[in-house]
């Protein structure tokens, strides 16, 4: 049964039903008003509004949790959150988390998720549109996704939230997100996605006050590329201004990042809002004694935000009055916000905007419930198999031990709603496993409930359990282990302390793998995890990540050998802390990520086993010499030559042979995921234009393409190589 939420509509009354919604007609308004003329520009009818606001009118509506413009009837948007589903109070689809989905390398996936979200925030809004009673939040269609930071720091606690460390990856995969999101009506948005957070966030230890010293070139080469990519081709209609300062001055009142890179430099034509309490981390964070709550609002306002809290209420009428904010600054701010508010279709007629008609029983329909098993069984990463014992053959396995405080729990992690029925690995594995099968379960250790659990953590005997989970072991033909983290390890406002299994779970696994030398372990987590001795002892290791409400079945059907794994890592599992520079370095050259890691990983960005083979063959490179504002075409051959279909995500990345400054070991620069029966060949093409094998020369202040040999490195991950080649780029003429 899904959670489908509002049966007291029917189906057959929905089209009737509809043309009733979202009027604004009444004694205050009339229909011959240009700004409610749904014939006009969009900018005609916003400049309308704006005209017939007042000061106070015009500051209600720059906060986002504002009071109605009752003269308008104009609600606050009152924004929400959709991360891996819509974050309400009443069920929605629960996806994999973030990280994870990045894992799939499936941008085609990425937009089909998006989608099926945004679906499901639509359908809330139109239901309590058309029932004021309806039960669950009613809020607005502006929405706080995705996060698209870069996780340079492993130890920072929201890369559950992120895409990977990969300013490349990111790009590709927030595009397709975005996308997703708002829609593809040429007229209108489905919902607004806002990209956050804005920039060169991913510590969260003293946020409001922290200051990140970056390198012009790192600015630039590594901390704002995906958020470009995402506004100029994604299409974004919001960024929000992260709390911390970049250089000494806090992202909230910083004219260049807000205004001038973004702004002017990108085309920027949405709305900046800030990160909830932006205004409040200057006054008591960054400038602490120093600025007025009134400076604060107007400097934010002059820098290029545009949207906040309660504080834009209260101030903005005495700044423009004391001349410290313009009133066309301030018309600009809220040209921007209500652009994006008459896009999404606020002040139309319900029948010429196309979401309207989407209805409450998309939320948690079985179609979603199905593409968030697909989505979870796409996102594990297959980290070893030396011995091949995967898959397991569920009509030889007459016993199995599963074992693990991860193994019948539910992590959902940041920013999640409430999921419908989530499945466990133990449920999961109950569901797909033969029948006649014996499942010995122990939980062997405890472990800390997720932060917004509301469960107590109850009495345990540490050396009963263990010795239970031992025994267990012993009695089975396989044991499988789950451990990881819970958000109380790693979240929002809590940073890591450790690289490795927090509480019991190093000494649980061992003892296992000490009774069972046929122990599989699945690790569910978000930041990388540094077990070396676990890689080296345990038959067999997965990537499981927050795996969502189907995660359990999802898992199981990876081990049964239901589906067969392709996902690769979007980030860098270190071989041991010490190989981590400190997290205030915020020059990426200095050892961070696989683009200048130094020395070996424990597992590379971009690994990821199958349980078949696949070969590369054929690497052609056209041209083989370029100009830097040229286009070379690679192609490879890639044959699945293993007995089993599979996926493999083929992955193209550039180094420059005689670089002037610090360059890449190499550098993501094309992927593609690709399915392949047994024996099956198809042909991979990536596109490479010479802006791609640039850097940014702080000389010029801008990005050059220097003429001389670049590899071309195509392979399985970045430490398997498969095919080269070489390019060359021409100096201009």
């Amino acid at each position: 049964m899904n959670c489908r939420l509002l049966p007291w509509i029917s189906v057959l009354l929905w089209a009737a039903i509809v043309l009733s919604m979202f009027s604004r007609a009444g004694a205050q308004t009339n229909p011959s008003d240009a700004y409610l003329n749904p014939d006009l520009p969009f900018d005609v009818r916003v400049h309308d509004l704006i005209g017939r606001l007042t000061l106070e009118e015009k500051a209600d509506l720059l906060n986002h949790l504002g009071p109605e413009v009752t003269r308008f009837n104009i609600l606050s948007d009152r924004w929400n959150q959709c991360l891996h589903g819509v974050w309400w109070t009443r069920p929605t689809t629960m996806y994999p988390v973030s990280i994870a989905l990045a894992a799939t390398w499936d941008t085609d996936l990425v937009h089909q998720e998006a989608d099926a979200i945004s679906d499901e925030a639509r359908g809330i809004y139109n239901g309590w549109h058309i029932d004021p009673n309806a039960p669950g939040e009613h809020k607005g269609l502006i929405y706080r996704a995705p996060v698209i930071n870069v996780s340079r720091n492993p130890y920072w606690g929201r890369i559950n939230e992120c895409f990977g460390e990969d300013p490349y990856l990111d790009g590709r995969i927030g595009v397709a997100y975005v996308k997703g999101l708002q829609g593809h009506d040429p007229h209108y948005l489905k919902i607004a996605a806002t990209l956050k957070h804005f920039a060169v966030n991913n510590v969260e230890l003293n946020r409001k006050k922290l200051n990140a010293v970056v390198p012009e070139r790192m600015l630039y080469e590594f901390w704002l590329p995906h958020f470009r990519d995402c506004v100029v081709e994604g299409g974004a209609q919001s960024v929000m201004a992260s709390y911390n300062a970049i250089n000494g001055t806090p992202n909230n009142i910083n004219s260049l990042l807000l205004t001038d890179i973004l702004k002017k430099q990108w085309g920027f034509t949405g709305f900046v809002v800030s990160d909830l309490g932006g205004v409040g981390t200057m006054v008591n964070g960054h400038e602490q004694g120093k600025m007025s709550v009134e400076n604060a609002v107007a400097q934010s306002l002059m820098a290029g935000c545009d949207f906040s809290d309660d504080e834009f209420t209260k101030q903005i009428p005495a700044a423009i009055k004391d001349g410290l904010l313009t009133e066309d600054r301030l018309d600009d701010a809220l040209f921007r916000v209500l652009m994006v508010r008459f896009k999404l279709g606020e002040f139309d007629p319900p029948d010429r905007v196309p979401y309207t008609k989407i209805s409450p029983d998309v939320i948690c329909s079985p179609e979603h419930r199905a593409l968030a098993l697909h989505v979870a069984q796409e996102s594990i990463v297959l980290l070893t198999n030396p011995s091949n014992i995967l898959p397991l053959d569920r009509d030889k396995i007459k016993t199995l031990a599963i074992i693990g405080p991860h193994a019948d729990i539910f992590t959902p992690g940041g920013y999640s709603g409430v999921p419908d029925h989530p499945v466990t690995p133990l449920v999961g594995i109950r569901n797909r496993a033969n029948p006649q099968t014996q499942i010995l379960f122990a939980a062997g250790c405890p472990m800390t409930p997720d932060r917004n659990s509301r469960a107590t953590r109850p009495a345990f005997d540490r050396a009963a359990e263990l010795q239970k989970a031992v025994d267990a072991a012993k009695s089975a033909d396989v044991a499988v282990v789950f451990v990881g983290t819970t958000t109380a390890h790693e979240s929002e406002d809590h940073d890591r302390i450790s690289l490795s299994l927090p509480e019991d779970q190093e000494a649980l696994v061992a003892a296992v793998i000490a009774a069972n030398p046929k122990t599989i372990v699945v690790e569910m987590n978000a930041g990388p995890l540094t077990e070396p001795t676990i890689k080296q002892n345990a038959a067999a290791m997965l990537e499981a990540w927050w795996d969502g409400e189907e995660g359990g079945d999802a898992i199981a059907d990876v081990l049964f050998g239901n589906v067969n794994p392709g996902a690769k890592m979007p980030l860098t599992v270190y071989a041991s802390p010490d190989q981590v520079p400190p997290q205030d370095e915020y020059d990426v050259t200095k050892g961070f990520t696989y683009m200048y890691i130094k020395g070996k990983p424990l597992f590379a960005f971009g690994h990821g086993l199958s349980y078949t083979t696949f070969a590369y063959s054929n690497l052609q490179v056209t041209p083989r010499e370029m100009k830097p504002d040229g286009q070379a075409t690679i192609t490879v051959d890639v044959q699945n030559t293993g007995a089993r279909a599979g996926d493999e995500v083929a992955q193209m990345y550039v180094h420059e042979v005689t670089p002037a400054v610090i360059r890449p070991i190499e550098q993501l620069r094309g992927f593609s995921r690709i399915s392949l029966a047994p024996g099956e060949k198809k042909t991979v093409t990536f596109s490479l234009p010479g802006s791609q094998l640039a850097y940014y020369d702080v000389n010029v202040h801008n990005f050059v393409t220097k003429p001389g040999a670049f590899d071309i490195l195509v392979g399985s991950a970045s430490d398997d190589i498969r095919a080269t080649d070489q390019i060359r780029v021409d100096a201009p003429n």
